[in-house]
Formats: structure tokens, C-alpha cells, sequence
């Protein structure tokens, strides 16, 4: 769950209202200058870009260093893990079956066939499944926490592609191929139990291309603030 808003400081006030808080307010400035982010190396939040989302994100690249932020690669094999960990379904088959069967055996007809069949891949999950399915995802958000500790936050494309055409998603092979690749890079925040932002680094005129800067667990107000000092530094380019 999170808001779309036209700025950090909306986003961080709706964020602290869906949180539960009294008083929100938006996040304290801070400057850009001195900001670690870190962007993995060779892994899929990288791969396939398109190249206007290639031009838009090196683009914002180099407007965060001219202003002082610190852009480290690092390694993060366990990204590679996690398709692999997912293979029988995962957490979205296995939960979305679980609710939904009981609707599917009565009103069947009334679901696109292509969500269907996606959902339909929970019924084959077992318990085993689902517990290997949570011990494994323990294990990679362990190890991807000690990697990503030092940074104030993890960098990459939002989307690796601009939002395609109907007509390239009308044949099925396509509609799964393209369907995956625009969820894959936020899926990671998802696996990995963390809170991302998305900012739009387009230009006007242009297809939208989001920077998605992902922090730690529960640490919304953290990366608020940094989303917020990127902001910034994107608006005075």
C-alpha cells in the first residue's frame, strides 16, 4: 500500500496517516551532497532497460553526482535467487489462490483467463511449498540486508520499459513476456519486505520513466528524507 501524490512531502504525509499517525509532517531537508546510493551490478534492476528509460536514468545519474550524491555499484547475487525461489508461484499465487478459490468455483466466467491461469498456479502449491517459500525468502533478506546496510538507499529503474502499446501485449507469449518485465524491478521491494519510491525523471513530452530508490524495512521516514533531498536535486537541474 502507498500514495500517489505530486511531491515527496505529499507522499510522506499520506504515508504517515496510512501508518497511523497523529500529526504527519513531511520529511526534514536534508542536502543531496554526501548521499550513498547504491545501484546493483549485473543484476536485473539493470538488464533490458529500453532506451528511452536508459537515457532518463543515466540522465538523473549524472544530475545526483553533479550535486555531490554518492552513486557506489556493489554486487547482489541473491537477486538471482529470488526467480528461482519463486518458481512454483510464489507468495502472490499461493495467497491470491487462497482467497480467491472459493469465488473461482462460483463465478469462474467473470475472471480474465489470463489472471486466472496466474492465480490458478496457487492450487498446485503445497504446505511444504509455502513454508520453503518463507524460510527461503528469510534467508535473502538477511543477506541482502548486510549488503545494502552501508547505502541510504538501493538505486535503479523504476520500470526497465516505457508502458507498452496495446497491440504489443495482444498476443499471449507477449502479454506474459511484457507483463513480467514491467513488474520485475518493483517486485524486488515486494520480496524483500522493504518501502520504495518512485519519482519521475522524464522529461515533458516524454514517456514516464520513474528512479525508484528502495530503504530498509519499516524505514519509510528514512527514505522519505533522502527521496526528498533527490528530489531537490532532480528539480535544480
Amino acid at each position: 500500500m502507498g500514495p500517489l501524490a505530486r511531491s515527496v512531502a505529499c507522499c510522506a504525509l499520506l504515508d504517515g496517516i496510512i501508518s497511523g499517525e497523529e500529526n504527519p509532517e513531511a520529511p526534514a531537508p536534508r542536502p543531496v551532497a554526501g548521499l550513498r546510493l547504491g545501484l546493483p551490478r549485473g543484476t536485473f534492476l539493470t538488464e533490458d532497460m529500453d532506451p528511452a528509460v536508459s537515457a532518463a536514468f543515466t540522465r538523473a545519474l549524472s544530475r545526483l553526482a553533479l550535486a555531490g550524491a554518492r552513486i557506489e555499484m556493489f554486487d547482489l547475487p541473491e537477486l538471482a535467487e529470488i526467480p528461482l525461489v519463486n518458481a512454483a508461484g510464489g507468495f502472490t499465487a499461493s495467497e491470491a489462490w487462497a482467497w480467491h478459490r472459493g469465488l473461482i468455483a462460483r463465478k469462474r466466467e467473470g475472471y480474465d483467463p489470463r489472471i486466472l491461469a496466474r492465480i490458478q498456479r496457487g492450487e498446485r502449491m503445497t504446505a511444504a511449498d509455502y513454508i520453503d517459500l518463507l524460510q527461503a525468502r528469510a534467508r535473502i533478506i538477511a543477506a541482502v540486508a548486510r549488503r545494502t546496510a552501508p547505502f541510504d538507499a538501493v538505486i535503479g529503474p523504476t520500470c526497465p520499459i516505457i508502458p507498452p502499446a496495446i497491440a504489443e501485449v495482444a498476443a499471449e507469449a507477449d502479454y506474459n513476456r511484457i507483463n513480467l518485465l514491467l513488474l520485475r524491478n518493483t517486485a524486488v521491494g515486494n520480496f524483500l519486505d522493504r518501502c520504495s519510491i518512485s519519482l519521475p525523471i522524464h522529461r515533458p513530452g516524454e514517456a514516464p520513466v520513474g528512479l525508484m530508490l528502495t530503504g530498509e524495512a519499516m524505514a519509510d521516514a528514512a527514505l522519505l528524507r533522502t527521496a526528498s533531498a533527490v528530489e531537490a536535486a532532480l528539480a535544480e537541474a
